[in-house]
């Protein structure tokens, strides 16, 4: 058994596409991106973590000396309660 066209149908022909050729009208926007201030700031904490976990974990000769000094109990005096609190404030930025 042998089947005809219908009316005037072309068959499909493979590798031609039909409708747009690929060229972009004159004139149209261009896409933009914008991001909220919390993703930034979520972009910046998870590079600042990513950060400290590529850091080297512990200088255990530096944790030995602040544990001798803190447990000289002559180290401990104003002067450095003074210091250690100006740190603080300098760090909040008060």
């Amino acid at each position: 058994m042998m089947i005809d066209r219908i009316n005037n149908l072309e068959p499909l022909q493979p590798g031609k596409k039909s409708g747009r050729n690929g060229q972009t009208e004159k004139g149209k926007e261009s896409d933009s991106v914008s991001l909220s201030s919390e993703a930034i700031e979520k972009a910046e904490l998870y590079r600042a973590m990513d950060l400290a976990s590529g850091a080297e974990d512990v200088r255990a000769e530096r944790v030995a000396e602040l544990k001798a000094k803190i447990n000289d109990p002559s180290y401990i005096n104003d002067t450095i309660i003074r210091a250690t609190a100006d740190k603080i404030m300098d760090a909040f930025g008060l």
